[in-house]
């Protein structure tokens, strides 16, 4: 039992609990040196009764080594490979050496995934996680936020302060504090009490700075401390290197080997160390004094800060004479480092070691690793050229990792290319400075060659339009030769931001082109059908782009792309579905931290919040957009708020706000809303303020050519005529369900008002019988009023709930490919869940559907 952790401990039963009964969990353990985070994992292993454990430990010395850590975690589980998705198992293989690398680094996580789920129940524990190289740490943290109903818990030591940064957004914390102080007195046992005031003081409740400093004075009598004097982490190294001090000159050589050795072997140590006249008997004393024991083959710390005191306590030659000695043990990418830490000065041939260790560590998709392996080859490179170009390739992989603050420190001494301008925009990018990306890149155009100045540019035009910076984009176009690629890409984004009609046939060109292999350039074909009112367009396209992504396992473009579909969905009248596409998109987004795509996906589901008139999750949903500023994803919020002011009869602010988006310089995305400015002037009394957006509207729709277009821009010139002809004109052309309902609404609303009350109230009944079956429910209720109001007495039933909609999105999308004959570990691989999530998930299903069966679910048409 653990002294003073009684919450701790409780919250961590509480996750095996969980994890026994199918429900997964993950821990994130932050505190300083020896606050106890080691000892909570020892006592969850000890806890973790029926269930499999697997345990890791960070080490500095491996933390540029690509899935390192990874690699002695899962080694144990290499005979389940074959039991996951061909893919994902030729993924892993190929980073942890096994096979051909892939390097996409999501699906490895996914396999990780896949791995600890056959194993359930399953307990993962990870000490020391901030060491661990950046391409295990991300796999790990991937698979932790995928958790669902596996049965497996993973928890990670952080220490904090002092340490490096350990990125967890999203998973549960546990921040470790001192300890009490009764508890902390217990564990001090017995001094003289003034000793022991003095002791408590500087430990500050930290349990190893209580038994190490206990310990020590005890050792060297009753000495003054130097109380306050040092961080507690900085006393313990002292009174750990006081006791490694005191050993034998061979016992420290032992231990400075073991110290800069990564692997932890024992043959390895023993056979560096007898190159510097130290053998296993020197060993002894440090078993002895407790700063390590041997456990089968390997050489274990007594606690990481052993490990640290023993290397930083010895000076620079003895250092530099151990990884000397471990390098000419060692092969690979060990080696290389090895002999990068013994470098005292430039080296050619140790610079080109550590590029070749770059190269297999890029192949693999440890982009961290390779980043810190060319940083290191280019401050040991000769020739100033060499040195540059490696330095950009280090830039390049710490952009690529998503370590921006990193890259934007190594490109500035990369020098002037055309690939330096190009990555000082992605990095820019990367750090939130959207706005300067586009500036970099077209600035730069004077001094590259003309063989570069096209893509150069064709990037600067899209970082331009990721910036609505529309007067780049006409600087942009205005140099490059009409019906180039840049021209037209510039003058496409152009259009997207214009509100008159002569950008449709701008858009209309782009489209006709013969179709692009690209996925971007696929995808921002899709967002252009969106923008030209092509909802079917876009929703084909959409759709196909996301079964590529699933089969392929891009989850780096798949939430943009699910941006696009939810939308489609949602405009179409299929909320279920819409909500289900862009849950799951906002969850992988979440998951492989793409901050743009969640901010456009929570600002789609805000509008479906509108819609139902769900005011709180709305405003919750739009909040970032607002904060950006940047369309779309802004108008999209803009809008949200707006159809649910009206939707709750607060015609003013939808009105104003509407109004303020039109006038505004980014107005992108907001054309097909413009009825939501247009109903709210009319129902405020204010007709006049929609007569330019009936204008507006109305060309637009014109020249889109399509029907429901038409359909609603004949409702919006009833609307401002009072025109009850026109309104019977609109009502006749079908268009999707929502817009549908409500041109019925109001056009049944000017019936009444003529007293034409029988034929009023059929199209009421339709408008109120379409909001109850897409849970509108401010249209519904306001749809029943006017029935009411025509004397109407057989009210509007509830709508019955379709089968669809008694599931949660994950159920439903698991049920429908369930319905189509795949199997869970298939199901699995399209959703990038675990297949045990998927069994789940079914379970949960069948009963809600009133099945017992898979078979059954093909006759349900979900």
């Amino acid at each position: 039992m653990l002294r003073g952790r009684t919450k701790e401990t409780g919250t961590i039963d509480a996750l095996l609990a969980a994890a026994r009964r199918g429900t997964s969990g993950a821990l994130v353990i932050r505190g300083e040196a020896g606050i106890g985070k080691t000892a909570l994992l020892d006592h969850t292993a000890s806890r973790a009764d029926g269930m499999r454990v697997l345990r890791t430990t960070g080490v500095e010395a491996e933390s540029e080594l690509p899935y390192a850590g990874l690699s002695m975690l899962v080694g144990g589980l290499l005979d389940r490979l074959d039991d996951l998705p061909v893919r994902q198992a030729d993924a892993l293989r190929g980073a942890l050496g096994l096979g051909e690398a892939d390097g996409d680094t999501f699906l490895i996580g996914l396999a990780v995934l896949g791995l600890l789920a056959e194993e359930a129940p399953l307990l993962c524990l990870v000490d020391d996680a901030q060491w661990l190289d950046a391409a295990t740490a991300d796999a790990l943290l991937f698979a932790a936020r995928r958790l669902r109903a596996e049965g497996v818990v993973m928890m990670f030591a952080v220490r904090a302060p002092y340490a490096p940064d350990f990125p967890s957004t999203g998973l549960p914390e546990l921040r470790l504090g001192g300890l009490a102080d009764e508890v902390a007195a217990a564990l001090v046992g017995d001094l003289a009490p003034h000793v022991r005031e003095e002791v408590l003081v500087e430990a500050r409740g930290n349990p190893l700075a209580l038994r190490v400093l206990a310990e020590a004075r005890r050792e060297q009598g009753t000495g003054m401390l130097s109380v306050g004097l040092l961080p507690v982490q900085n006393r313990i190294l002292q009174t750990f290197d006081d006791r490694i001090r005191a050993l034998p000159a061979a016992t420290r050589t032992v231990l400075l080997v073991a110290a800069a050795d990564d692997t932890g072997d024992l043959s390895t140590v023993l056979r560096a160390a007898e190159r510097l006249g130290a053998g296993l008997r020197d060993l002894d004393p440090a078993e002895a004094a407790g700063l390590l024991r041997v456990e089968g083959d390997r050489l274990v710390f007594g606690h990481p800060l052993m490990r640290s005191a023993a290397y930083q306590g010895a000076t620079v030659n003895p250092r530099i004479e151990a990884h000397r000695a471990l390098a000419e043990i060692l092969d690979g990418d060990r080696r290389a480092w090895h002999l990068a830490a013994a470098a005292t000065g430039p080296d050619e041939q140790v610079a080109a070691a550590l590029e070749r260790t770059a190269q297999r560590a890029r192949d693999r998709g440890g982009y961290a690793a390779v980043a810190a392996a060319y940083e290191r080859a280019a401050a040991l490179t000769p020739d100033p050229g060499e040195r540059e170009r490696r330095r950009l390739a280090a830039a390049r992989a710490a952009a690529d990792a998503g370590q921006f603050e990193r890259a934007d420190h190594l490109v500035r001494h990369a020098g002037s290319s055309a690939e330096a301008a190009a990555l000082r925009a992605v990095i820019a990018d990367g750090l939130g400075r959207t706005e300067e990306a586009h500036v970099l890149l077209f600035e730069s155009a004077a001094t590259v060659t003309p063989a570069e100045l096209p893509p150069l540019l064709r990037s600067a035009a899209r970082a331009a339009w990721r910036a609505n910076d529309f007067e780049a984009l006409d600087r942009i176009a205005a140099c490059v030769a009409e019906g180039s690629d840049v021209h037209r890409l510039a003058t496409a984004a152009l259009a997207t931001n214009r509100l008159d009609d002569g950008g449709i046939e701008t858009l209309k060109e782009l489209l006709a082109l013969p179709p692009q292999s690209d996925v971007q350039d696929r995808l921002l074909l899709a967002r252009l059908h969106l923008i030209i009112g092509d909802i079917e367009g876009a929703m084909r396209l959409a759709g196909s782009l996301e079964r590529e992504c699933r089969s392929r396992g891009a989850l780096g473009v798949l939430p943009a792309v699910q941006t696009i579909l939810g939308r489609t969905l949602l405009f179409t009248g299929r909320h279920t579905d819409a909500r289900a596409t862009l849950a799951d998109g906002l969850q992988i987004a979440d998951d492989t931290c793409q901050r743009m795509p969640r901010v456009e996906l929570s600002a789609t589901l805000a509008e479906l919040a509108a819609i139902e008139g769900d005011e709180e999750r709305c405003r919750a949903l739009t909040a970032e957009a607002i904060e950006t500023g940047l369309a779309p994803s802004a108008v999209h919020a803009a809008v949200a708020l707006s159809l649910l002011d009206l939707g709750l009869g607060r015609h003013e602010a939808a009105l104003d706000r509407m109004e303020a988006v039109v006038s505004g310089s980014r107005p992108m995305g907001v054309m097909g809303h413009l009825p939501i400015l247009i109903e709210a002037a009319v129902r405020l009394g204010q007709p006049r303020r929609a007569a330019s957006a009936v204008r507006l509207f109305t060309a637009w729709a014109d020249r889109v050519g399509q029907p429901w277009a038409s359909a609603v821009a004949l409702r919006c010139r009833a609307l401002l005529a009072d025109d009850v002809d026109t309104f019977a004109q609109a009502v006749q052309i079908r268009t999707y369900p929502f817009e549908q309902a409500r041109t019925e609404l109001l056009y049944g609303e000017r019936l009444r008002r003529d007293r034409r009350t029988s034929e009023a109230r059929g199209h009421l009944r339709g408008a109120a019988e379409t909001f109850e079956r897409l849970g509108a429910r401010p249209w519904a209720e306001r749809a029943r009023g006017e029935l009411r109001a025509t004397g109407e007495t057989r009210l509007v039933r509830g709508h019955a709930t379709d089968l669809a909609d008694r599931l949660t999105p994950q159920e439903l999308q698991s049920v429908r490919l369930a319905a189509t004959g795949l199997s869970n570990r298939e199901i699995a691989e399209r959703l990038f869940v675990s297949p045990r999530t998927v069994g789940h998930h079914l379970y949960k299903a069948y009963p809600k559907l009133g099945v017992t069966t898979r078979a059954e679910l093909a006759s349900l048409g979900l």
